[in-house]
């Protein structure tokens, strides 16, 4: 008999008044869920729990045949209840969940097949599970368990060895071409208890368009065999790279410290006997070093190529064929599939010539894959037909390199013929006037307002010195347009000197728009914009190509032209800055504030230090 003390008879009371002004509890009426859960990766010979979890009470649960197992123990039954309140409605929900403890016979792949049980009449099934079972370690008959060293590989007391714990950094491909993008996941191997992280330096992504990959905020710990024994790994970062130019390129290795906990070597006696004191030790874990062949793409690119590798699928539309002069048409493109979206160049349409044009809106919608961005570029191009008539619009050709084929592929979108009505009086924009509406033959012309000017009968403009004007301003003019011309035309044939001249406007112009993402805490795409603005400046300032560009490079010839260490420190000091902040946890508007003012304040001192050396 169950005995209630008077302060639960008042807490029931209390609970039941509260039903009485305030709602009343219903029970969930979910649809019933039955999901079975066990590790992925086991260990020959270790115990391990395979659990249903049923979110209705149910009868009559059977289990599979499972040969390759070892049925140790169950099924334990455990209950769980919650209750949530929302707009003064109180639902509950509970479950139940039956364990088991297994051990695997033997080593391989292995899958337990549903479980089935019966709720309200109805049967269900679970899901079923793949388990790999790995074989134990040589050194002792248990697996690698974090906290545990195996016997013959006893380190040091205090200490932690190469083998207890390291970090490795893995690709997904070493050998590839120019643009196409592989993975490298940082991943941790230990047999250690971790008690804390410490100061963490990723390698630079030099030479490489970087996109994270995001990870599980709830990592759990996976098994892995390697080198022949067993390790708990968790990944700590991935990576999605895009290579920006061909050849050898090395990714340097990066430092972790990591708190691990690990016997100490004395022991203490308690009331259960002996046991070893654990202590905690630092330890610096450096990754790997990679090396990434880069080749380049295959000569003679289409016209069409369009700086697109991967697999790519093209679709396109139109609102309409059918519509009058001054009402806007959208022609849209949606490129899909995997590979390179992000740095694509968006494909060139025909429009005919009394179409005025808008710049195209483009849309993404990618997601990070070990295989590149996968996702549709969804591209928008409005244009107004000021004419009536009938046009076409020609098909586009959209060229992209596949891997896969190690050859270029070419996408063409259908032609649109577009019939363009008489549009109505009072549609064009703005003052535009209509030349359907302007014939040469008017039975009405328009009326002239405003006071009406008289000419003397005495006064005649031939002869006068306004006469000899209309003669000699054209010759002047003609003079200094053929001079100005002639100029332009050998600047024209100096591409570089014409990049340099203009590497300032277009920094200028990139640092707009990176001022715009920083008044909209956009943080990714404003430090992209920075970096873009700093490396294309030094590409056409020093007319180095920007595959070519490096910080040391970029130092030794800022060295050449005479600018100083500081300054050219402070333009390295930004790169470093913002290529760290693109995969920092975090950042502040104001450190994004500084960060834009230091970088116009630099190039304006350092276009101010080279323009006389430039010209």
């Amino acid at each position: 008999m169950i005995q209630m003390n008077q302060k639960q008879h008042g807490m029931i009371f209390l609970f039941f008044v509260t039903l009485l002004f305030t709602g009343k509890v219903t029970v969930s009426e979910a649809q019933v869920t039955f999901k079975a859960a066990a590790p992925a990766t086991v260990v020959q010979g270790e115990q391990f729990r395979l659990s249903y979890v049923l979110n209705k009470e149910g009868r009559d649960l059977r289990m599979p045949d499972m040969p390759d197992f070892d049925l140790l123990f169950g099924p334990s039954t455990s209950t769980s209840y919650s209750q949530r309140t929302v707009n003064g409605k109180t639902t509950s929900e509970s479950s139940v969940t039956y364990t088991y403890i297994l051990a695997a016979k033997k080593t391989g792949s292995f899958t337990i097949p549903a479980a089935s049980i019966t709720v309200d009449g109805s049967h269900y099934q679970s899901n079923t599970l793949q388990i790999t079972v790995l074989p134990p370690d040589k050194a002792s008959s248990r697996g690698a368990v974090p906290g545990e060293r195996q016997q013959g590989e006893r380190a040091t007391a205090g200490t932690v060895s190469a083998r207890d714990a390291f970090i490795r950094a893995i690709v997904s491909k070493n050998s590839l071409y120019e643009q196409e993008g592989f993975t490298v996941t940082f991943r941790l191997y230990t047999t250690l208890n971790i008690v804390n992280f410490g100061k963490i330096q990723f390698p630079e992504f030099e030479g490489f368009m970087v996109e994270e990959i995001p990870l599980p905020v709830n990592q759990q710990l996976q098994m892995e065999r390697y080198n022949d024994r067993n390790y708990y790994t968790a990944d700590l970062r991935k990576t999605l790279l895009f290579p920006q130019r061909s050849g050898q390129i090395t990714i340097p290795a990066g430092n972790i410290e990591m708190v691990f906990s690990v016997p100490s070597g004395k022991s203490v006696s308690t009331f259960f006997g002996s046991q070893e004191v654990m202590a905690d030790v630092k330890k610096n874990l450096t990754t790997n070093p990679l090396t990434i062949n880069v080749k380049p793409l295959p000569p003679n690119k289409p016209a069409g190529f369009a700086n697109a590798v991967g697999t790519f699928t093209l679709n396109s539309s139109i609102s309409s064929e059918k519509i009058k002069a001054n009402e806007a048409l959208t022609l849209t493109l949606e490129i899909s599939g995997t590979g390179n979206i992000k740095l694509i160049r968006n494909p060139e349409i025909a429009f005919p010539d009394n179409f005025e044009l808008y710049d195209p809106a483009v849309d993404n919608a990618l997601n990070a894959t070990t295989n590149g961005l996968t996702g549709i570029r969804k591209i928008s191009y409005m244009a107004i037909p000021r004419y009536e008539g009938s046009y076409s619009i020609p098909s586009v050709e959209f060229t992209y390199f596949d891997p896969g084929t190690s050859s270029y592929k070419t996408l063409t979108t259908p032609q649109y013929n577009l019939q363009i009505a008489k549009g109505d009086p009072g549609s064009a924009a703005g003052n535009f006037v209509n030349r359907q509406d302007v014939e040469v033959e008017q039975d009405i012309r328009f009326l002239k307002t405003g006071d009406p000017i008289y000419l003397s009968r005495t006064e005649f403009f031939a002869g006068s010195f306004a006469y000899w004007l209309w003669y000699l301003v054209p010759l002047i003019l003609l003079v200094l347009f053929f001079v100005i011309n002639r100029k332009q035309a050998r600047e024209n044939a100096n591409v570089a000197l014409m990049r340099t001249k203009k590497a300032n406007k277009m920094a200028i112009k990139r640092l707009k728009m990176a001022g715009k993402y920083l008044r909209e805490h956009d943080k990714e795409k404003f430090y992209d914009e920075v970096l873009r603005a700093l490396w294309g400046y030094f590409s056409d300032k020093l007319s180095i190509p920007v595959a070519r560009l490096s910080k040391h490079n970029i130092e030794s010839e800022l060295s050449k032209q005479g600018v100083s260490e500081e300054l050219a420190g402070r333009f390295l000091q930004i790169l470093d800055t913002c290529e760290f902040a693109r995969y920092a946890p975090a950042e502040s508007d104001a450190g994004m504030d500084r960060i834009y003012q230091a970088t116009v304040e630099t190039i304006g001192e350092m276009e101010n230090k080279l323009k006389k050396r430039v010209r």
